[in-house]
């Protein structure tokens, strides 16, 4: 396994240490998974129908938003 450093801002830092029992990396570890799979899924489907760049922009952020939400639901 690699080891890769992420940036968080202070606020979220903040927030994690409140929780020092949770084990950051498996929750990160598990969001990029589910990005991942949202991703091929994407691309699978970007391949068979014409989208506009607006299209995609727009299907992206639902995937980042539902991502997030789902972070934030488990945590």
């Amino acid at each position: 396994m690699v080891n890769i450093t992420l940036s968080v801002p202070n606020e979220i830092k903040k927030e994690m240490d409140k929780f020092s029992e949770m084990n950051w990396s498996e929750v990160a570890r598990q969001a990029f998974k589910d990005k991942i799979v949202k991703l091929e899924i994407l691309k699978k489907f970007s391949s068979k129908i014409k989208l506009s760049e607006k299209d995609i922009k727009n299907l992206s952020d639902k995937i980042n938003k539902d991502v997030s939400e789902k972070f934030m639901r488990s945590y």
